[in-house]
């Protein structure tokens, strides 16, 4: 049978489910591990992942059920979710790749006063204190601030170097899923137009 027949099809959606739900798994693992080894101290962002993990999850699973019971409704309900899905990743994936510098140190610079955990955690990990001020007599989650005369950098100084190839790296991986979703919502339609060679020819798809 040709590739864009009815098993084909359903085994490239099968295929592009199977990788989501891999994807989803990646995502709830690396969280958990994360907080288990206190390398994230902040709950929010561990829930974050993990809800998006469970989300993506979710829909693969659906993806997967209708693609093999070739089931209209939940194949339906699904085609809907994933352009949702691709709308929202595609703008967000759009908008790390236009950001210039200047809005990059905005956007850290809320990010950072926003959650005091989220500071910690990039204290710690980078080993910086304040985001664009060192101040001595403050308090500091950085090895280089219990030294007996602190001198650290300031984690923008840090931060900065890597802004620009992160949001590249994460607007191209995220284009990148974007078309998978549309490649799946074309899927989708096609397989739900197709009749299962195995059923009754006179049976209503």
């Amino acid at each position: 049978m040709v590739c864009g027949g009815f098993v084909c099809t359903k085994n490239c959606l099968c295929a592009l489910n199977i990788l989501y739900v891999l994807v989803s798994l990646l995502l709830i693992g690396v969280a958990a591990w994360g907080k288990w080894f206190g390398l994230i101290s902040s709950i929010n962002v561990v829930a974050g992942v993990i809800g998006v993990g469970i989300f993506l999850f979710l829909v693969a699973f659906v993806g997967l059920c209708g693609a093999l019971k070739h089931h209209q409704v939940l194949l339906f309900f699904y085609m809907i979710i994933l352009f949702i899905v691709f709308v929202v990743q595609f703008s967000v994936s759009c908008a790390c790749l236009a950001l210039n510098k200047d809005q990059q140190d905005q956007l850290l610079e809320v990010g950072w006063n926003k959650s005091e955990a989220t500071q910690r955690d990039v204290e710690k990990t980078l080993n910086c204190c304040g985001f664009t001020h060192f101040n001595p007599n403050g308090t500091c989650a950085a090895i280089c601030f219990k030294q007996e005369h602190p001198s650290c950098v300031t984690c923008s100084t840090i931060i900065q170097k890597y802004t620009g190839e992160m949001l590249q790296f994460v607007g191209g991986v995220g284009l990148f899923f974007s078309f998978t979703e549309i490649l799946g919502v074309w899927l989708v339609h096609r397989f739900r137009n197709i009749k299962d060679p195995r059923s009754n020819p006179s049976a209503f798809l």
